[in-house]
């Protein structure tokens, strides 16, 4: 029997942010004979917290000075969250060399997220236009999987076959109520209010009406269901060959209705997605490998609750993975790893004319990654890390958007963490990492501009049960904008802020 439970309180750097979650946890196990092992386990989940879309831009950039400005309403930008959640897992030894597992998951989600954000770039005479809306949802899932795993060796030649199935389960009640700053009319003039920038903003008041009849609306339910079966095989040619290959068919069913309208949309995808991959081994110490992969996103939005007629006739957006690495064990404590890749990804959807959804584009990331983990001394430890993208959009329905980048890639990220243990019971941290500058969105338009920061961290052990860890994050204080949701709401990097922790064993 084990119980897990965890309590937090939120809070940041920006004005207005407050927030909990907690969770409990009880699972049992057993073992049911030699071979067999069951476990079962529920969770409980809650959480709630202010809704923060972050800062706007002005000129091409985020608005300087905004760092802790809060934009919108405290009162009216929450998040609720409640989760209720049950797992099953078993495992059998059916022979030494032949095992099954299976894993069962079904959960109870809802969810209402509120909020009023920034909606256009800050003017020349320091206004900006606000919008809201109120997006809850309600949410059914249920996944099962089975695995086979079998070990044999035949012809001298090893191998680990896996052969599964699973089945997923998804059932969505979902609305958007927009909201309106001047009442009676519920017009698409009234969803935008200007407001002044000032350390304290002055939402005008704001109605959330639901129905049919209000401006741009949405309320459907949605049924999802996937039925998957995979094979892998993975083949031990001698003590330095190892060859992996795979594929996995998915039947994906994704059906919509409008509640507003009672129209349908629906969609059923068969997809066959193939990977495969080398090791060689030249010395133990060291492996070169090559991969393929290949998977599959249906065309209906991130939270498949927007097929409609139009993109209920696009083929799944598609991904083409290619991959040439190399790590070596300089010593079994000091790791050094290299990889190349790209990355093609195809059938994207872009807005067509007349505002209409039309699939036409393709996008490429290719790069390559360095890193070096582990310990440079019996006292100094070392991570180093270094990654070059490049991310672009290879066609699209227009000549302009050819050629510009994906959003939100930089085109370097160098990370570096040293720990250094002065004695059994004390050790100093300290870490860099710098970003280069990417774009907010597709549209190239608003840049977030290069960043470094550098932590540092003391560890001590206080007794044999008693351990104490500070972390301090951005020591130099440095501004920096991590990511963003589109290009007027722009989330702010921490300044210099600490964590203490500690933990005991009894």
């Amino acid at each position: 029997v084990r119980l897990n439970g965890f309590y937090e309180e939120l809070n940041n750097h920006r004005d207005n942010y407050s927030g909990e979650r907690f969770g409990l946890s009880p699972v049992l196990g057993a073992a049911l004979g030699a071979a067999i092992k069951v476990q079962l386990g529920y969770e409980y989940v809650e959480d709630n917290r202010s809704v923060d879309r972050g800062i706007p831009s002005q000129n091409g950039r985020p608005v300087k000075g905004l760092r802790d400005q809060f934009i919108g309403d405290a009162a009216i930008n929450r998040a609720n969250f409640a989760a209720h959640i049950v797992r099953f897992k078993g495992v059998a030894m059916l022979t030494p060399e032949l095992s099954l597992s299976t894993t069962a998951v079904y959960g109870d989600y809802s969810k209402q997220y509120t909020n009023i954000f920034a909606a256009t770039p800050l003017s020349t005479t320091n206004t900006l236009g606000v919008e809201a809306y109120r997006d809850p949802t309600e949410r059914q899932n249920f996944v099962g999987q089975a695995n086979l795993e079998w070990r044999s060796v035949t012809g001298g030649i090893d191998h680990v076959l896996l052969i599964g199935g699973e089945y997923t389960d998804q059932d969505t009640a979902n609305e958007r109520i927009n909201g309106f700053f001047t009442l009676p009319s519920a017009s698409a003039a009234n969803r935008r209010a200007t407001v002044a920038l000032s350390p304290q903003i002055i939402i005008p008041a704001v109605q959330f009406i639901a129905g049919a009849a209000e401006n741009s609306n949405r309320a459907v339910s949605s049924r999802v269901s996937q039925t998957s079966f995979y094979m892998q095989d993975q083949i031990g040619l001698g003590n330095s060959v190892d060859l992996i290959l795979g594929v996995r068919h998915d039947q994906f069913k994704a059906a919509v209705t409008n509640i507003f309208t009672g129209t349908r949309a629906t969609r059923t995808d068969n997809l066959w997605s193939p990977r495969a991959g080398l090791v060689f081994k030249p010395v133990p110490q060291a492996s070169v490998y090559i991969s393929y992969a290949k998977s599959f996103l249906p065309q209906a939005g991130d939270q498949f609750l927007t097929l409609d007629a139009t993109s209920a006739t696009l083929k799944p957006e598609s991904f083409d993975n290619y991959e040439v690495g190399a790590k070596w064990d300089i010593r079994p404590d000091l790791s050094l790893s290299v990889a190349v890749y790209r990355l093609d990804r195809s059938d994207t959807r872009s807005t067509g004319p007349s505002n209409t959804v039309i699939q036409s584009g393709a996008q490429r990331s290719s790069g390559m990654e360095f890193g070096l983990t582990g310990k440079v001394t019996k006292h100094w430890q070392t991570s180093i890390g270094y990654a070059r993208t490049r991310a672009v959009i290879t066609s699209a329905t227009t000549a302009a958007a050819a050629g510009l980048t994906v959003p939100q890639v930089p085109r370097h990220q160098v990370s570096l963490w040293n720990r250094y243990d002065f004695s059994d019971r004390f050790g100093l941290g300290l870490g860099f990492y710098h970003q280069s500058k990417s774009f907010a969105t597709i549209s190239n338009a608003v840049t977030l501009p290069a960043y470094s920061r550098v932590d540092a961290a003391m560890f001590l052990k206080l007794t044999e049960q008693l351990d104490a860890q500070l972390n301090v994050e951005n020591i130099t204080n440095a501004r920096y904008f991590p990511f963003a949701h589109n290009d007027n709401n722009i989330s702010t990097g921490a300044p210099t802020n600490a964590r203490l922790t500690i933990r005991a064993k009894f």
